[in-house]
């Protein structure tokens, strides 16, 4: 077993560095590297294990924690801790079966019918009424963590998304901001509460993505609502940054292009400029109606129908019911016949 301090480095300065260490304040990067030499070290599949869970964005995201939760789950399926680790993995996995769901209660029942102040197994059996849309049962659970330990995020990231399905919005940014007061560090939450406000068309939401994007600012699905909601409250030049950000983090991230293209043709009236960028969109993701629907558009403003029509197709091609395209291609061979007759 791995012990609390390690040291896998190149040169003695990076391995004294290391060596001081713990396990707990490692890197992402540091522990990726320590796995590849320690393959069969427990504690650094729990630790990677939680710092992924903590940078989840999107339900795809859980994959990486999962992978991490399940080796460590395989390394030792006795001990506690990681016994809640795969009962987390096991329910949080995008990709669950039935019978995931049923043995992620399991271990959380196993584990409350040794010690019931487990507040990490109790807010587990609270998510899972939740999910079942028991709502008493999951607060009973939810209130019983809390008496035990009223700093427990995780109980009020869940109040907060409970109360999000029961429509009851003052609670659950109440529940959002108080789980961010105990973990200024919580990725999601900044985003339940943007998403949020932007949905109530209030700039407000920007404070949030903003602190969201502070943590991780190199996550191109994490800046992408921040460049989104400073484009949907008119702060063009904002956008434009931080669409570019995107790209620079990953330049196959095709809505960055798409969005950049948008906004050199609707804002600035750049038009080959928006070629490049929805071209580029298209190189990524051919299959991206948007992106041929305002190549189209661009081929009406330069007077070239044919191009257009024949740009509407390949969207229809992939989506035959797309309005806008629609309606286009209506509007524009009604005017051919027009101008024929």
């Amino acid at each position: 077993m791995l012990s609390l301090y390690v040291a896998a480095c190149s040169t003695n300065e990076e391995a004294t560095t290391k060596a001081q260490t713990p396990v707990d304040q490692l890197s992402s990067s540091a522990l990726d590297s320590l796995i590849k030499l320690y393959p069969d070290s427990i504690e650094l599949f729990i630790k990677r294990a939680n710092v992924r869970l903590a940078n989840v964005f999107g339900a795809n995201g859980y994959d990486p924690f999962v992978e991490d939760a399940a080796r460590a789950f395989k390394l030792d399926s006795n001990r506690v801790d990681v016994r809640l680790l795969y009962a987390k993995a096991l329910l949080y996995s995008p990709h669950k079966i039935a019978a995931d769901k049923i043995n992620s209660k399991r271990i959380f029942q196993s584990v409350l019918s040794k010690d019931s102040t487990n507040v990490e197994a109790l807010v587990g059996m609270a998510n899972h009424y939740g999910i079942d849309q028991n709502v008493e049962e999951a607060f009973k659970f939810i209130n019983k963590a809390l008496r035990i330990n009223p700093k427990y995020r995780d109980a009020y990231v869940l109040k907060g998304s409970i109360y999000r399905l029961l429509e009851n919005y003052t609670m659950m940014l109440s529940s959002y901001e108080t789980a961010i007061s105990l973990d200024p560090k919580y990725l999601e939450g900044y985003f339940y509460i943007g998403s949020y406000y932007e949905w109530k068309n209030d700039p407000k939401c920007i404070e949030y993505y903003t602190s969201a994007y502070n943590i991780n600012p190199k996550d191109p699905d994490v800046i992408y609502p921040l460049a989104y909601a400073y484009e949907k409250f008119s702060k063009e030049p904002e956008a434009m940054k931080y669409y570019r950000q995107m790209a620079q983090a990953d330049s196959s991230y095709f809505l960055a292009y798409f969005h950049i293209g948008s906004l050199k043709q609707f804002t600035y009236n750049e038009t080959d400029s928006a070629f490049y960028y929805y071209d580029l969109a298209l190189k990524f993701q051919p299959n991206h109606v948007e992106s041929l629907h305002n190549k189209g558009l661009l081929y009406e403003q330069i007077k070239d129908p044919t191009n257009a029509l024949f740009t509407y197709a390949k969207a229809l091609k992939i989506n035959p019911e797309f309005a806008p395209t629609k309606a286009r291609v209506k509007e524009l061979k009604g005017t051919t016949l027009r101008t024929i007759k």
